[in-house]
């Protein structure tokens, strides 16, 4: 049950007031370990191993349209993008993480978990930068409910966050095929190369989180990919047919 849905209390003075939270403790932070799953592994970011497979990846690209909402573009050299990765991993927030793939352990893409709030029990996932094998492909997904999972089962978060440009329209659509909800707009939000910015809030809470579990182990499972690896079932049909 979120906030917006639970009977509502009043204090003393009869003013409406959250739900007490008398078992909570501030949470872990976010381990470097790797995390494991049948199409992709997401494992922390290691310059040395990662980052040539993954400015080929970015470089052979057939255009830079990948990079217009991020934060930078593509270096003009593999040397240059190894010390951006380098500054990346050692960083603790963001932190920085690698998909590779299951099976040959190439790198695919970049994701973080970024502005962690061990405190309050929330953490956004950001920094997505998918290569052109990686884009539309079972493995993006897995990816994505990796690290979701170990924000909520593996470390009791409570809020899960997703920001996007809000022209970035492919951004915006996956988050709402993951289970994210929209919270909204925040207007000249930031200024992002030149540009002003207005960013796009989606989050997914505790609660929100078993079904969306669930919704996930069902489309990951092999028996919803036919022989060719197409999708017998969409995420969000499948999530549709799970109660709340």
């Amino acid at each position: 049950m979120s906030s917006t849905d639970s009977p509502q209390r009043l204090n003393a003075y009869g003013q409406p007031i959250g739900r007490d939270l008398p078992d909570w403790s501030p949470r872990l932070r976010p381990p470097r370990t790797p995390m494991r799953g049948r199409f992709c592994q997401v494992v922390p970011l290691d310059p040395a191993a990662h980052a040539s497979t993954l400015y080929a990846l970015f470089a052979g690209a057939p255009d830079r349209r990948s990079w217009t909402y991020l934060i930078d573009d593509l270096p003009d050299t593999e040397a240059a993008y190894r010390e951006r990765l380098e500054r990346q991993a050692a960083g603790d927030d963001p932190l920085f993480h690698t998909i590779l793939d299951a099976e040959t352990g190439a790198p695919l893409g970049i994701a973080s978990y970024l502005r962690i709030e061990p405190v309050h029990g929330v953490i956004e996932v950001g920094h997505l930068h998918f290569g052109p094998s990686l884009q539309r492909k079972p493995a993006a997904t897995e990816a994505m409910a990796l690290m979701m999972a170990r924000a909520f089962d593996e470390l009791g978060y409570r809020r899960y966050e997703w920001k996007c440009d809000s022209l970035n329209a492919p951004s915006r659509a996956a988050a709402l095929r993951y289970g994210f909800t929209f919270e909204g707009i925040f207007r000249n939000a930031v200024i992002v190369k030149g540009r002003s910015r207005d960013t796009a809030w989606f989050s997914v809470t505790d609660a929100e989180w078993p079904r969306l579990r669930e919704a996930f182990q069902a489309w990951l499972a092999p028996e919803n990919f036919d022989a060719q690896g197409n999708q017998r079932r969409g995420l969000a049909e499948i999530r549709g047919g799970i109660a709340r």
